[in-house]
């Protein structure tokens, strides 16, 4: 039987340099390499091994004017402790209290249902990324 593993994620973006940005700076994502493909986009790995691919193209699915939402298309990270991601993030303006659409709005969950701590923030385009934390510590 063949395993796949999860390999990347693209992401769609109408601002590369300013997804770079958040991605680099915000996420502190390391960038790697991307082969001269005939639209704009950076990678980024992940700490697993895997890549983040961002792509500005014709067409490319955007939630733009969406406000953060836990139940629509995202991403996770997986992070060690849901406190010291909670503070990481506070410390880069996000803020649970900001209202939905907000750009540094966050959701808080730290009795998830899956029963892991859970954190939920948008990228510059909307995009929505999950934190799933091993402990609450």
């Amino acid at each position: 039987m063949v395993t796949p593993s999860l390999h990347h994620v693209l992401v769609g973006t109408t601002d590369v340099e300013r997804s770079r940005v958040f991605y680099r700076d915000v996420l502190e994502l390391r960038e790697i390499a991307r082969p001269a493909f005939a639209f704009p986009g950076a990678w980024f790995l992940f700490g697993g091994g895997q890549h983040l691919h961002l792509a500005l193209r014709e067409g490319t699915t955007n939630r733009i004017g969406k406000p953060v939402d836990a139940a629509d298309v995202h991403f996770a990270l997986g992070m060690s402790s849901y406190t010291k991601t909670v503070a990481w993030l506070r410390a880069k303006g996000f803020d649970d209290t900001l209202p939905g659409d907000d750009m540094k709005k966050m959701i808080l969950r730290p009795d998830s249902i899956v029963g892991r701590p859970q954190i939920y923030i948008m990228d510059p385009d909307h995009n929505i990324i999950e934190f799933i934390c091993d402990a609450l510590e």
